[in-house]
C-alpha cells in the first residue's frame, strides 16, 4: 500500500487501458468464421479504435472472408498485454475486440462493436463508443523501455520504493520487480515462493510524457529516501548473506 499522502490515486479508466493494450501489442489472434491465426506485426491502429490487418496472401482468413456472407465475416480479435520485465504470470490482461472484417484498399479493417477487457481485478465490457474516444496512455509505447531499463539497470531504486510499501504486503516477499507504469503511477508486482501480489505507487500528479514521468520517481524515490528500510526485506537480506 502507497503513502496516502501522496494525494493522486487515479488510475487508467477501462477503456483507456484497452486502448492502452491495442496501441502497445505487436501481435494479435484472430478468429474468423472458424479458422484461427496468430499475426505478428501485422495490424495497425487508426484514431477511433478501429484495427487495420495486414493478412497474409496464403491465410485462411482470406478464404473465410470469400465463404462469409458479403465477404465480411464475424471476426474476434485477442491481444495479450505481456509484462516486459520476467514476472510470473506475465500477462497483465487480455483485449477482445468483436465485429467484421471488412476489405479495404488491401486490407481487413475491423469496426470493433464489442470490447472485454480482462485484468485480475476482472472482466470488463467496456462501452464501444468510450473505446473509440479513449486514446492510449502516453507512457504506453514507451513502458517496456522504461520497466526494462528500471529493472536492468536500478535495481537498488526498485529496493528503496519498496520502503513505500507497508510490511504486511511485503511478508515472505523474495523478489520484487517493476510490473508495469503509466501517468498515473507504477505498480510493482512482489513475488514470494508460492504466491505473488501487486502495489500500486501512485504518483502525486500524472506524467503525460517521459520527461514529466522522471520527474514523479525522483520524487516517489525521494520519499522512499525518507522512509525505514521493510523488516521483511531486512530479513531476506540478512538471510541471502548468512
Amino acid at each position: 500500500m502507497a503513502d496516502d499522502t501522496h494525494g493522486w490515486t487515479a488510475a487508467p479508466g477501462a477503456a483507456e487501458r484497452a486502448r492502452s493494450v491495442l496501441a502497445a501489442a505487436w501481435s494479435c489472434a484472430v478468429t474468423a468464421e472458424g479458422a484461427r491465426e496468430e499475426l505478428v506485426g501485422a495490424h495497425g491502429v487508426t484514431d477511433d479504435g478501429r484495427v487495420l490487418l495486414q493478412v497474409p496472401e496464403d491465410s485462411a482468413l482470406l478464404a473465410a472472408a470469400i465463404c462469409a456472407p458479403r465477404g465480411e465475416p464475424s471476426a474476434v480479435l485477442e491481444f495479450a498485454d505481456v509484462a516486459p520485465v520476467p514476472v510470473r504470470d506475465r500477462i497483465r490482461a487480455r483485449l477482445w475486440l468483436a465485429g467484421r472484417l471488412a476489405a479495404r484498399d488491401g486490407r481487413h479493417v475491423l469496426q470493433p462493436t464489442r470490447v472485454v477487457l480482462r485484468q485480475p481485478s476482472g472482466t470488463l465490457v467496456v462501452d464501444v463508443d468510450e473505446f473509440a474516444a479513449a486514446a492510449p496512455d502516453p507512457l504506453a509505447a514507451a513502458e517496456a523501455r522504461l520497466l526494462t531499463h528500471l529493472a536492468d539497470r536500478h535495481a537498488d531504486a526498485v529496493e528503496r520504493l519498496t520502503r513505500l510499501v507497508d510490511h504486511g504486503s511485503l511478508h515472505g516477499a523474495v523478489r520484487v520487480q517493476p510490473l508495469a507504469v503509466d501517468r498515473h503511477g507504477l505498480t510493482l508486482r512482489v513475488e514470494r515462493l508460492r504466491t505473488s501480489g501487486d502495489v500500486r505507487l501512485p504518483f502525486h500528479a500524472p506524467a503525460d510524457d517521459v520527461s514529466r514521468l522522471t520527474e514523479r520517481m525522483h520524487v516517489l524515490l525521494a520519499q522512499a529516501g525518507a522512509a525505514s528500510r521493510p523488516r521483511a526485506l531486512q530479513r531476506q537480506r540478512t538471510d541471502g548473506e548468512g
